[in-house]
C-alpha cells in the first residue's frame, strides 16, 4: 500500500518528467538528467536553503556555545535558556531542520528510486502516463560514456565533488582548535573523517549502480556546492551590513555626548 502511493505520487512524476524532456526537449539522455536534477533542486530549494543556513550558522557560533557550556556546566536549566537566547539572536531555528529533513528524503529517495526503475534506453510503462508519448529515439551516450553502463570517471567524479560539499561544512583550519579529548575534539575529528568516508561510499554507489546514477550524484552535488557558497556568502553579507547598521547608529551619539 505505502510503496504503491510512494510510486504513484513521487517516482511516476519523475519519471513522465525525464521522458517528457527526451520527447521534446532533447533526444539526450545525459543533457536531460541534467536538466531534470537542477529542476528538481530549485524545486526543493527553500526546504533545503533553511537546513543549510541553520549548518552555517550554527557552526558560526561554535565558540559562544563552547563558552556557555563551560560557564553553565552546573547549571542546565540556565544553560539551556542562554543557548536559545544565542540562537535567537543569531536567527536559527535548530530543530527546523528534522521536519525539512523528513520532508526532503521521500523527494531524494523517490527520485533516486526513480532512475533505478527508469529501464532506459527501454520505456517503463508500468510507470507512463498514457498521455506521455514513447520518445522514438533515446541517445544514452553522453559525452562518450554509455549511460546505462558503468563508468569509473562519473564514480569519480561523483566522489570528488561530494568530497568538496563536505568540505564547505567543515569548521575553518584558523579556528579554535577544542580542548583534546572534549566532546567537541571528538565530533570534529568524526566531522573530518565523514570527508573522506561519505566520498569513498559516493564512489562505490556511483560505480555500482550505474553511470546514469553517478551523473545524477555529479549534477546533485555541483548544484549543492554552489547553492551552499551562495548561502553563506548571503548569510556573511547580512552580517556585515548589520554590524555597518549598528556602527552607524552608534557613531551619532558619541557626537553629540562630546558637543554637549
Amino acid at each position: 500500500m505505502i510503496s504503491s502511493i510512494f510510486i504513484s505520487l513521487i517516482v511516476k512524476p519523475f519519471y513522465n518528467a525525464l521522458i517528457f524532456l527526451v520527447d521534446f526537449i532533447t533526444s539526450d539522455l545525459g543533457l536531460a538528467v541534467i536538466i531534470l536534477t537542477i529542476v528538481f533542486r530549485f524545486v526543493i530549494f527553500p526546504l533545503s536553503k533553511s537546513q543549510i543556513k541553520t549548518q552555517i550558522k550554527m557552526k558560526d557560533i561554535q565558540e559562544p556555545l563552547k563558552e556557555l557550556k563551560k560557564k553553565y556546566k552546573n547549571e542546565p536549566q540556565v544553560m539551556a535558556q542562554k543557548m536559545m537566547e544565542l540562537y535567537k539572536e543569531n536567527d536559527i531555528k535548530p530543530f527546523s531542520g528534522f521536519l525539512l529533513l523528513f520532508i526532503q528524503l521521500p523527494l531524494l529517495f523517490g527520485f533516486y528510486y526513480m532512475f533505478l526503475k527508469a529501464g532506459l534506453p527501454a520505456i517503463n510503462t508500468e510507470l507512463l502516463y498514457s498521455f506521455v508519448p514513447s520518445p522514438t529515439m533515446i541517445n544514452t551516450s553522453f559525452l562518450g560514456i554509455e549511460l546505462t553502463e558503468k563508468s569509473v570517471i562519473l564514480a569519480l567524479l561523483a566522489s570528488i565533488t561530494q568530497y568538496f560539499q563536505a568540505k564547505l561544512l567543515l569548521p575553518h583550519k584558523d579556528d579554535k582548535k577544542p580542548e583534546k579529548g572534549s566532546m567537541e575534539d571528538m565530533m570534529r575529528d568524526v566531522q573530518t573523517k565523514m570527508v573522506y568516508v561519505i566520498p569513498t561510499i559516493m564512489l562505490f554507489i556511483s560505480y555500482s549502480f550505474g553511470a546514469i546514477i553517478a551523473l545524477y550524484f555529479v549534477t546533485s552535488n555541483i548544484f549543492s556546492i554552489i547553492q551552499e557558497a551562495y548561502l553563506k556568502k548571503t548569510i556573511k553579507n547580512k552580517k556585515n551590513n548589520s554590524n555597518n547598521s549598528k556602527e552607524e547608529v552608534i557613531k551619532p551619539e558619541k557626537v553629540e555626548e562630546k558637543t554637549v
